[in-house]
């Protein structure tokens, strides 16, 4: 729980709000055991999110993620239906066909994205992978979910 309550401070104590989410990102990657992330925001249309931070991604796939629309990918997914999207293996596209083609160029497996709610209201995306499969439990979804919540917050206060 101690994540949760840093990440406030984390997001707060950076120059830029960027870099702010890149520090809570790497606390998050380093608390959950996973090694490459994403967070992507809203833009103010609400129908299209954009890349804020991205650790251990190639830069061919950078391109191609930059901008989301809601709806699309496991994280446009995640954003329109507010519930976390999951596969054990990304090569092998088990998240029930909402893997884009470009994902794979990632090299992980094991990944999952989930919405950044702010109440009821989802303000983007935040994504965590693997090198290995991996099926994350219900325990480190919620965990997930609880901290993506915190970064929303956090996003909001300091964007407000």
């Amino acid at each position: 729980m101690a994540l949760i309550d840093d990440i406030g401070a984390l997001v707060a104590s950076a120059d830029t709000l960027e870099a702010g989410i890149g520090r809570a990102l790497d606390a998050i990657l380093a608390a959950t055991g996973t090694t490459s992330g994403t967070v992507h925001l809203l833009e103010d249309s609400g129908s299209v999110m954009r890349l804020v931070v991205a650790k251990e991604i190639p830069p061919p796939v950078i391109e191609k993620i930059r901008t989301i629309p809601v709806g699309k990918g496991m994280a446009g997914v995640a954003v329109e239906k507010k519930q976390p999207v999951t596969t054990c293996n990304l090569q092998q596209d088990d998240a029930g066909g909402v893997i884009r083609q470009g994902a794979r160029a990632t090299g992980v497996q094991g990944a999952l994205a989930l919405p950044m709610l702010d109440g009821e209201s989802a303000i983007g995306a935040l994504g965590v992978a693997t090198k290995e499969p991996r099926d994350f439990s219900r325990e480190e979804i919620d965990r997930l979910l609880d901290i993506g919540r915190a970064l929303a917050r956090a996003v909001g206060r300091r964007s407000g």
